[in-house]
């Protein structure tokens, strides 16, 4: 029998980029779904790929298939549902098999899985994939985290079908257990801030200034050819471009406002929290999502509550620094995480690394990502992010203007969640003496919890006035 090279079980969207993927750049790739009519459907409009794609129908053919030691990838359901597949196909493994999550995962669950499987043998891979369908078909960033040897199987094959950046794959290995799923949830929690950024300037336009959806995206466009320059802003200049077939209106005046959320920017926050880190930008993008759910209670309190009357518009200078501002303070919140992270669970991440396979292939890829590899590598690597000389320079140019968007947006009853926790938090690094002095003495009169003073060393409590 034909050995192939590679598993993919799970021939959804992307599981099945991937695997024309791999076929195309000359790997034989053995298949096989639950639903198993979807599999010669798949393989017949495969076409020329696929005399390099072999369908089994059951679960011990698709395993026997593969060379020894096999490599599976499965593209299906988190959580239990990847527990379930690991407890039926492991009794079909032998030692040094291995097998990779190609899904959103919970990075506690990667960490639990990679410790159990390694006990018995297999070497369980968790591995980020961005770029959606497209970038998964012609070249997805990933993020591997599991042992050396599996990324030795692996590795041939994820650097043949990653995104390419002058050159370079945009994939690596970037430390054990948990380590890639983890850094994919900050990836996905920086696209969330990115995105409600990006709504933010939209509204601004749409409702201080009467912009129509073109104009606006005409804007964007332009903007993408200067240092705003990112997936993200072409997305959007392309969605506020197209028209509804049905009503000739702006596509993207007839769709609901209330966006859906898969819980990988929820898990960024949750996590962040955890390591007593701030992501206050991705948190304040996980919350305007859950507030667009609120609809009805939205349309009845636009009748009820008095709004600023003040509709003063920013210029358009203004509002591209401002996001650039923002846009920068919010990566470097995720990568803060990342850093925290890495610490906690001695991982030895390598951000330079990572903001280096962001730059192509995946839903954040941008000019920006330039900026940020440079300034994590090397000797130009600083403490804390926000110190990196290069970037402190962008923010003396661009944090004016990003002053004056949100004080104009407050003063229109207009809502920036997002760029106003960029500048909160801005401004509390930017303060020599904050004022948790003061909260440390509150925190001492309650509860006697104690405070440390500026001029000797140990722990105190005050003579409170009461």
């Amino acid at each position: 029998m034909h050995k192939a090279d590679i598993g993919v079980y799970g021939l959804g969207t992307m599981g099945s980029a991937l695997t024309l993927n791999l076929a195309e750049k000359g790997f034989d790739v053995a298949v096989c779904n639950r639903e198993t009519d979807w599999i010669s459907d798949f393989i017949n409009e495969a076409g020329a790929l696929a005399s390099r794609i072999f369908g089994r129908d059951t679960l011990q053919g698709f395993v026997e298939t593969l060379k020894a030691p096999r490599v599976i990838l499965f593209m299906i359901p988190s959580g239990a549902p990847m527990d379930a597949m690991i407890d039926s196909v492991l009794p079909l493994l032998e030692d040094g098999d291995t097998i990779i999550d190609g899904g959103n995962a919970d990075f506690n669950d990667t960490r639990r899985r990679f410790a159990e499987l390694r006990d018995k043998g297999v070497h369980f891979v968790g591995m980020g994939v961005s770029g959606g369908e497209e970038g998964a078909r012609h070249g997805p960033s990933m993020m591997v985290g599991g042992s050396d040897h599996s990324w030795q199987q692996l590795r041939p094959m994820a650097e043949a079908i990653a995104a390419q950046f002058e050159g370079s794959p945009c994939v690596d290995h970037l430390g054990p257990d948990g380590a890639g799923h983890f850094v994919k949830t900050v990836h996905n929690g920086i696209e969330y801030a990115d995105m409600q950024m990006i709504a933010e300037i939209y509204g601004l336009l749409r409702d201080g200034g009467g912009w129509e959806a073109k104009r606006i995206g005409d804007m964007f466009a332009s903007w993408n050819e200067g240092p705003l320059q990112s997936f993200l802003i072409e997305a959007s200049a392309a969605a506020l471009r197209t028209v509804d077939e049905d009503t000739g209106k702006p596509m993207v005046d007839v769709i609901l406002d209330k966006a859906g959320q898969k819980g990988t920017g929820r898990w960024t926050v949750i996590e962040a929290l955890k390591l007593g880190q701030s992501a206050s930008t991705i948190e304040a993008a996980v919350g305007a999502r859950s507030w667009s759910s609120y609809k009805a209670a939205r349309v009845k309190a636009e009748a009820s509550l008095a709004v600023a009357a003040n509709s003063d518009l920013p210029t358009q200078a203004d509002l591209q620094q401002a996001l650039e501002a923002a846009r920068i303070l919010a990566h470097m919140q995720g990568f803060e995480v990342l850093e925290a992270a890495s610490e906690e669970f001695d991982w030895s991440l390598n951000l330079a690394r990572i903001a280096e396979i962001w730059r192509a292939g995946c839903i954040i890829r941008s000019a920006l990502l330039d900026e940020l590899a440079e300034a994590l590598s090397g000797d130009n690597s600083e403490d804390v992010l926000i110190l990196a000389p290069a970037l402190i320079n962008r923010l003396r140019a661009t944090m004016p203007a990003l002053r004056r968007v949100v004080a104009a947006s407050v003063s229109g009853g207009f809502a920036v969640p997002s760029l106003s926790a960029a500048l909160a938090w801005h401004d509390s690094m930017a303060r020599g003496r904050g004022t948790a002095n003061l909260i440390q003495a509150q925190r001492d009169f309650f509860g006697a919890h104690g405070f440390e003073r500026i001029d000797r060393e140990g722990k105190y409590h005050g003579d409170w006035v009461r």
